[in-house]
């Protein structure tokens, strides 16, 4: 019994202690179940707290680059804006200094320097010039020498017992050393050959480059030639212009102004078209120039970026400064261009000269082209060179010069040219002329005093005057009385015909000018049939006088009245 209780109170025990360590076990499980969800929980909301720094960080990112792209666009736009204002600026800067513009550089064209050099490019052969590298030669090898293949002396005993065989050995060797030989030989016999051969390939080689090269030194010095004789043709050329202009070649002179006008430089949208004529006799040029419309003034006075609407507005200029401005525009390029004429005239061909300013548009009324002449002048050498035009109003300068301006050049609202382009006839036939004899066309010089101021009388009479021929007055006087009866513009007008070979001096248009006052007509016309001399237009100036020299009355007379004449020296065709 005592020894059962004993066990049994073991056995409690290991009981209670294997209780005891199932509870610590399960305590630990606990506890580390535990510590695992708490890190678990950790782990759970660091992750969250990172995800919601990266949500914030990627936010803040959006947030700034769409703010920059904003502020990108905004700049662009702006920048935008600044660029059209200043490209405005400087083309409304552009249009204010067009005559300015001119002043600051030298319209003469000097002939010479038109003349080129000869400049030829360097020969290059290319590899043709260089020779071919000659074969080198051949290599021999080293001769087969008898030491080589001589067997040694025999010495001890094989010296007294070995004679027979050393005699043998020296047989062999004598053998190898003779085929030794032979192959060598022909060895050498082979090296010489394949030289032989690349020498003769090399001498080939060699005239066949040289042959190329000949031919390639040929081409070279038959392009050579051609651009000499190319280069000498131009330049003969020019000569022969330069001495046709020197010798006021109508032709020469209308086609040295004509690159004196091409090569002024203006901003865009200026056609610069134009028609030149010469009159040799009273050394007038007539250009008529193509002007721009209006369209190439700015209406824009500034630009602005609304932001709020995202676009770009314009604020116009008013209407009666882009008038103004236009008028302006019409201006400075009449001065500019007979400047240009002046200055370009080192030599004095040109006395007087004679600007109509066109436009090249559209009728709206009729749907045709039409070309409207809104500004035009005649000015002579010494009055335009007397103005200092980085000074003048264009304006003002252009009615100091009795220039008629049209009154509203915007509309292109035309004027009278002081003389049409059409009327500068060229039909004037030169002492050089070999066919001038078989001309049947009349010859106004060959006709009487009273043939000539018939033919005058009736020119106007076709040109829808009232002409009433006076008595013979020896060129002096009243040769013909016409009443034009329109309305307002008409009236009295007394014309005067001189039929001369000369220039008509100055004192023929103070007479007419006093006979018109004295008849209290309304107008004056001098005609002749040679030309009239700067005196003579200064006078005219302003005045109710009308200069037709002989280019302007052949022209008249195939217009009105249907003839085609001429206006020759008897003189020089006998």
């Amino acid at each position: 019994m005592g020894r059962r209780r004993g066990l049994l109170a073991e056995m409690r025990r290991q009981s209670a202690i294997q209780a005891r360590e199932r509870q610590r076990a399960q305590a630990a499980y606990v506890r580390q179940q535990a510590a695992a969800l708490r890190e678990a929980e950790r782990a759970r909301k660091a992750a969250e707290r990172a995800a919601n720094q990266v949500a914030r960080a990627d936010a803040r990112a959006a947030a700034e680059a769409e703010k920059a792209r904003k502020q990108a666009y905004l700049e662009a736009r702006l920048a935008e804006v600044d660029a059209r204002n200043a490209s405005l600026h400087a083309g409304l800067e552009e249009l204010d200094q067009l005559l300015s513009e001119t002043l600051t550089r030298d319209d003469y064209v000097d002939l010479q320097k038109l003349k080129q050099l000869v400049e030829h490019p360097l020969f290059d052969a290319g590899q043709d010039g260089r020779p071919l590298p000659a074969p080198p030669p051949p290599r021999y090898p080293l001769e087969p020498a008898w030491p080589q293949f001589e067997p040694a002396q025999p010495s001890g005993l094989a010296k007294a017992f070995g004679k027979n065989k050393h005699e043998r050995a020296i047989q062999e060797a004598q053998e190898q050393f003779r085929g030794a030989q032979e192959t060598w030989h022909q060895h050498c016999r082979h090296l010489q050959a394949q030289h032989s051969q690349a020498v003769q390939e090399h001498r080939r080689g060699e005239q066949q480059r040289l042959q190329r090269l000949e031919q390639a030194q040929y081409r070279y010095r038959q392009e050579c030639q051609e651009r000499q004789d190319a280069v000498e043709r131009q330049n003969y050329e020019i000569d022969v212009f330069a001495d046709a202009f020197a010798r006021r070649d109508p032709d020469a002179v209308v086609d040295y102004f004509g690159m004196v006008l091409s090569r002024s430089v203006y901003p865009e949208g200026f056609p610069q078209s134009h028609r030149i004529a010469y009159v040799p006799e009273s050394a007038q040029l007539v250009v008529e120039y193509g002007l721009p419309t209006i369209d190439v003034v700015p209406t824009a006075k500034e630009y602005r970026y609304v932001r709020a609407r995202d676009e770009i507005t314009t604020t116009n200029r008013p209407v009666k400064d882009v008038r103004t401005q236009y008028a302006s525009v019409v201006a400075q390029v009449s001065l500019r261009t007979v400047h240009e004429v002046f200055e370009a005239d080192r030599d004095s061909l040109i006395e007087t000269v004679v600007f109509n300013g066109v436009v090249s548009t559209t009728d709206p009324a009729t749907g045709q082209p039409v070309t409207p002449c809104i500004v035009t002048l005649r000015t002579t050498r010494e009055v335009f060179l007397s103005l200092d035009l980085s000074a003048v109003d264009p304006m003002a300068c252009l009615t100091h010069l009795n220039a008629s301006v049209s009154k509203r050049p915007e509309e292109l609202a035309p004027v009278r040219p002081v003389l049409e382009f059409d009327m500068v006839d060229k039909r004037f036939i030169e002492e050089s002329d070999v066919l001038s004899g078989l001309d049947q066309r009349p010859n106004l010089l060959e006709l009487t005093p009273n043939e000539f101021e018939s033919l005058i009388q009736n020119l106007f009479s076709r040109m829808g005057l009232d002409t009433k021929q006076t008595r013979a007055s020896r060129d002096g006087g009243v040769d013909c009385v016409a009443f034009d009866h329109r309305p307002i513009f008409g009236g009295k007008v007394i014309i005067q015909a001189k039929r001369y070979r000369h220039t008509v001096d100055v004192s023929a248009v103070r007479d007419l000018f006093g006979t018109l006052q004295n008849e209290g007509a309304s107008k004056g016309i001098l005609v002749t049939t040679s030309g009239y001399g700067q005196a003579s237009y200064q006078f005219a100036a302003g005045k109710p006088l009308e200069l037709l020299d002989g280019a302007n009355l052949l022209a008249l007379l195939a217009e009105h009245a249907g003839v085609e004449a001429k206006i020759v020296d008897p003189d020089k065709l006998r």
